[in-house]
This record gives C-alpha cells, sequence and structure tokens, in this order.
C-alpha cells in the first residue's frame, strides 16, 4: 500500500549574513584522480585526528561530545549483534528492523570511539558487529516502509563500516556486496520510480534517505557511476527530495522555506539532517552541495532553524498531487507552517553550523543557535527509543566542531572528473555567496495512511482526495502559550 500523509508546504524569509574577509577558505576535500577519499564519508582521516587531538588535550567541548559518547549504551565493548537475513519494516513478520538499527549505531558508537580513544577493542566490537550482519542480512522487505530502511540503515551501515574499512579482521568486500544487493537496489528503485506513485506522493525525507544510501554506496564501493547518481539526483531529480524541490521558494532576505514545514516539526528536522548529511559525505569527496545553487541549503536550514526555535515565519500555500500512477489520485494543501515545540531537537545542527561558519565564513546565526540549543549532541539511543531518534548517527558537537579558521590539512578543490560532479566547486579564495540571517518518542518516520486524521488536525490541511474535502485547522501556537 502506498504511504500517502502530509502537506506541501511554502515561502520564507531571512536576513543577509556578512561575507568573508581575506582569510582563506576551505575547499571540499579533494581525491586523488577518479578514486575516492577512505576514510571519506561523514569523517575524514582529518576529522577523526582532530576529535582525538581535542579531546586528549581537554578541549571544550569535544570533551563534553566524547562524554556524551562513551556514556550511551551503543559505544560498549560488550556489544553482541543479532544478524537477521531479512528485516522488515512496515509490515512481515516479525518487524525486526529495530534490531538492525540498534546494532548499527553500536558499530559506528564503538568505531567512533576507538578513532578518538584508541582503545582496540571498540574497533574490534564495531568489525564483529558489521561482520555478523554482512554475513546473514540478504533481503529488506515491509510495507513502503521498506524504502526508508533501506535508505537510513544503508547509509548508516556504510559510515560505521568506513571507519573501520582497514581493520585486518573486517570483511570489507562482503560489506560492500551487501550494499550494492540489498541496501543500494531499493533506495536507487525508489529515485526511478517512488514505488509505482506520483512523484509528489512522497515527502523529501523520502527522497533524502535514498539519496543518502546511493551517495554512501557509490564512495563506499568506489563507484563513480553511483556517487554521480545520487548527485545528479539532489540536484535535478524530479522527486521531492531533490534541493529545489525541498526548498522551492528563496526570499529576498535569504530566507528559504522548506517544504515539509507545512507538515510538521519532527519530519523538517529529519531532511535537514539527510540533507545535511548527503552534503557532508560529498564535500568529503570534493563535491560541494553545500554551496549549490548559492547555499540554497543553508537558507531552508536557517529556515528551519528559525522556526524551530518558535520564531514567526511567513508561507506560502503549497499543493501536492498524491497517490497511485494509474490508479487513486487527489491532492492536498497546506496553508501555513506548522506549529512547533521548541524543545524538539534532533542532532543535526552541529554539522551544518560549523560548516558555514567555519569551513566557508558565513553568517548562520539561526543554525548556530539551534546547535548551541541541542549541544553536546548526542547519537542513537539519546532521543527515544523508537527510530525516529537513531535516524542520524549524531554527536555532532565532537565529530563536526571546528576552529574558526579552515582545517590546516584540508586539501586543495578536486578536479571535475565526471558532469555530475563538476561546476558545483567554489575557487581556493573566492568570496562565496551572502546568505542566510539576522544577527516523542513516537516513529517520526513513519508516514502511514493511518495518520492522516491526527496529523491533519495538528498540521492543518485542506485535503482534496478522491472528491472528499478534509478540512483540518491547527491550534495557532504562539510563545508563551497557544490559543
Amino acid at each position: 500500500m502506498l504511504k500517502t500523509v502530509g502537506a506541501a508546504a511554502g515561502a520564507a524569509g531571512i536576513g543577509v549574513g556578512a561575507g568573508v574577509g581575506t582569510t582563506a577558505l576551505a575547499s571540499p576535500a579533494s581525491a586523488a584522480g577518479s578514486a575516492f577519499a577512505h576514510p571519506g564519508l561523514l569523517h575524514t582521516r582529518t576529522d577523526l585526528d582532530r576529535m582525538a587531538a581535542k579531546v586528549k588535550a581537554g578541549a571544550r567541548p569535544y570533551t563534553a561530545g566524547f562524554a556524551k559518547l562513551t556514556a550511551n549504551r551503543h559505544a560498549q565493548s560488550g556489544w553482541r549483534a543479532d544478524p537477521q537475513a531479512t528485516v522488515y519494516r512496515g509490515a512481515g513478520s516479525p518487524q525486526n528492523y529495530a534490531v538492525l538499527y540498534n546494532d548499527i549505531h553500536a558499530a559506528y558508537q564503538n568505531a567512533l570511539r576507538y578513532h578518538v580513544s584508541g582503545e582496540t577493542a571498540h574497533a574490534d566490537t564495531a568489525v564483529a558487529i558489521l561482520n555478523a550482519w554482512s554475513g546473514k542480512l540478504t533481503s529488506i522487505q515491509g510495507s513502503a516502509d521498506r524504502f526508508l530502511a533501506a535508505g537510513l540503515y544503508g547509509y548508516q551501515f556504510a559510515n560505521a563500516a568506513e571507519l573501520v574499512r582497514d581493520h585486518g579482521d573486517f570483511a570489507l568486500g562482503r560489506a560492500q556486496e551487501v550494499m550494492r544487493n540489498v541496501f543500494y537496489p531499493l533506495s536507487d528503485s525508489f529515485l526511478s520510480d517512488h514505488n509505482g506513485a506520483v512523484v509528489t506522493n512522497y515527502w523529501p525525507n523520502w527522497d533524502l534517505t535514498a539519496i543518502a544510501c546511493v551517495l554512501a554506496t557509490g564512495i563506499f564501493c568506489d563507484d563513480r557511476a553511483v556517487v554521480d547518481r545520487a548527485v545528479e539526483y539532489f540536484k535535478h531529480g524530479d522527486g521531492m527530495g531533490s534541493v529545489k524541490h525541498a526548498i522551492p521558494v528563496v526570499h529576498e532576505d535569504g530566507l528559504a522555506e522548506w517544504v515539509e514545514s507545512g507538515r510538521d516539526q519532527g519530519h523538517s528536522l529529519l531532511g535537514v539532517g539527510l540533507m545535511g548529511t548527503v552534503c557532508e559525505m560529498a564535500w568529503n569527496q570534493g563535491i560541494d552541495l553545500y554551496g549549490y545553487d548559492d547555499n540554497r541549503f543553508l537558507k531552508g536550514a536557517q529556515y528551519v532553524a528559525k522556526w524551530s526555535l518558535g520564531g514567526d515565519v511567513p508561507y506560502t500555500a503549497n499543493t501536492r498531487k498524491k497517490g497511485a500512477i494509474g490508479g487513486w489520485s487527489g491532492s492536498e494543501t497546506a496553508t501555513e507552517a506548522a506549529g512547533v515545540d521548541p524543545a524538539m531537537t534532533r542532532p543535526v545542527w552541529a554539522m551544518i553550523a560549523n560548516h558555514y561558519t567555519k569551513r566557508r565564513g558565513l553568517s548562520a546565526s539561526y543554525v548556530t543557535r539551534a546547535a548551541a540549543k541541542a549541544a553536546p549532541e548526542g547519537g542513537g539511543g539519546d532521543y527515544g527509543p523508537n527510530s525516529g531518534g537513531y535516524d542520524q548517527l549524531g554527536f555532532g558537537t565532537l565529530a563536526f566542531t571546528r576552529d574558526k579558521a579552515m582545517d590546516p590539512a584540508a586539501p586543495a578543490p578536486a578536479p571535475a572528473s565526471s558532469p555530475a560532479t563538476s561546476g558545483a566547486r567554489p575557487q581556493a579564495g573566492a568570496t562565496p555567496s551572502v546568505v542566510a540571517s539576522p544577527a516523542s518518542e513516537r516513529d517520526l518516520a513513519a508516514t502511514g495512511s493511518e495518520e492522516v486524521v491526527g496529523w491533519a488536525a495538528a498540521a492543518g490541511v485542506t485535503a482534496v482526495a478522491g472528491g472528499l474535502l478534509l478540512l483540518r485547522r491547527r491550534d495557532h501556537v504562539r510563545r508563551g502559550g497557544a490559543e
């Protein structure tokens, strides 16, 4: 059954940030020739060395971020994997996807802890978990949620594996086969035909999980064509997760609407985190998606940060078509940004804030405020027991905090090596575009049709579906109370 809930969103504004002076700007990492840099997904060797050095020196906020990691139950060397041959999400018997995401987060956290502390027991644990799964997992099944499982847990599996790819006991080839044969096919299929639905049926986070998985697969498996596929879709894809569909309206003052803000806060935070993940992995291979289309992602992230902090944002009504191709169809219109809980957070902001303000020297005041409020960021297991708390790998305070100047070891921009990756890299020393800003524990990825009434009541949607008009108005929420 197609998963069809939500409403599309509209437009908003923000202030103009300051440009940079004469300080040299960081550029995307450079891979030698056509090869890929390893480690080179969310973390490079320079990143890992920086974390270890800062924690050893007792530097803040790295020490607080590392303490958050070591306190997490998943980051313990005693963790034992429980691999499954088939993982089910959304339907099937049993729905066992929680086993997979818990084990992946344990592998990632142990691997990260090893790189910071040097304790080999944690590397061994990460390797044991990943080898157990690559030796058994053959299929991901379920409802349309199987695409979410493939995308989310695929990019996360690759990131955990990337951190131990040089370990003597790690079955690298087998892990690459799992990425190619289990995770990647579902994500690639989703970007191609969206589960047989009209292209706007699924909200941006569905596409973004798939883009993240495809990109991570290409990098982890050294497949340039697969990387190009992800980059091209990010820029020009037909679905709602491509950057100009996820962020459809850019205002003159620099704030840009995140389309899913007309749905709810949780999914908007998820989408921003996923797009940031895609941008970071691409950057570490010399591809600047962060800066694509005049820093469009920054403008959208600023909008979501301001809105999530309780600020007022403008909104342009947005209508999306939904349903199956050749079958039932309808449309939904969102007329205003949904209400927010300023206390809600996800571990997504440190990575974005540090890229734009530290690497690029741009102003990003709302994103920076959101990052400060969320610090120190935790990871899977710190944000509730359900799958929404495991959608991001997290620990951004430890992993992405940077010095104000660019990293001394940051390499020069990589040469353009393909149509999809060319034309995106900033020139070293160039002034970047001026942008952006004046000085539940329920599963947030679930989008089943059973949620229509509750979501509509909360968000405010005029839905026309198969001739049936449903009207729900959300309570207006303002800081200091509701009316």
